[in-house]
């Protein structure tokens, strides 16, 4: 049987695809109907079979299935609830989605540090899209110790001249000690960090096994 693997901030499909291609049965989920509607357009596209949902972390019993052998939260998607009591019934969900030793998985941004160094400006990154020019850059003002809001910007260089798109996005910076008391009072143990310089992802991981 093949692994199963709930994706419940699937987005576009960014990590969902990929698990799907290597064999894993994959569900995905996200709030936004356009983003599960582009999953879809992918999905078929590679001709991947993958069950996806309008659903947000608060409501995943809009999800048929359970049981899985784990679930994942990528792209520092977690600071997005506001508070802790948000955040708690977020993994409560998840928890109830796993079965007993399955793995919840989640990567975030290193926060412990984050708000000591409170930065204002993430350095622009460059692509090149089919032989034009994208640049990433990214602004954070922070509201006050913990909250910021992230101003994303990306510019394409398209056959029109160069275009830019502006979003905005708030986060609230979780601690480690903070996650692992509200996962292991969702119902996990094991509660584990690893660092990019160990996992090898661009972000760290939060690992958890469900009780």
């Amino acid at each position: 049987m093949p692994i199963t693997i709930l994706d419940c901030t699937c987005g576009i499909g960014t990590q969902t695809l990929g698990l799907a291609k290597a064999g894993f049965r994959v569900t995905g989920t996200d709030l936004s109907p356009g983003a599960i509607e582009r999953a879809r357009v992918e999905a078929s596209a590679r001709r991947l079979d993958i069950r996806l949902h309008v659903a947000d972390m608060l409501h995943l019993d809009a999800v048929p299935e359970t049981g899985f052998d784990a679930v994942i939260c990528m792209d520092n998607a977690l600071p997005h609830f506001s508070s802790d009591e948000i955040l708690a019934r977020a993994a409560a969900q998840v928890r109830r989605k796993l079965r007993a030793g399955g793995i919840f998985v989640s990567s975030i941004r290193d926060y412990d540090q984050l708000i000591k160094d409170r930065p204002v400006v993430q350095r622009p990154s460059f692509f090149s899209d089919e032989g034009r020019r994208r640049i990433i850059f990214q602004l954070w003002d922070w509201i006050d110790e913990r909250g910021y809001t992230l101003h994303l910007y990306i510019t394409r260089d398209t056959p029109a001249g160069w275009q830019t798109h502006h979003g905005i996005s708030t986060y609230r910076a979780i601690l480690r000690e903070e996650l692992t008391s509200i996962l292991e009072s969702a119902g996990f143990a094991r509660v584990t960090l690893m660092l990019p310089a160990e996992s090898g992802f661009y972000q760290p991981l939060v690992l958890a096994v469900a009780r």
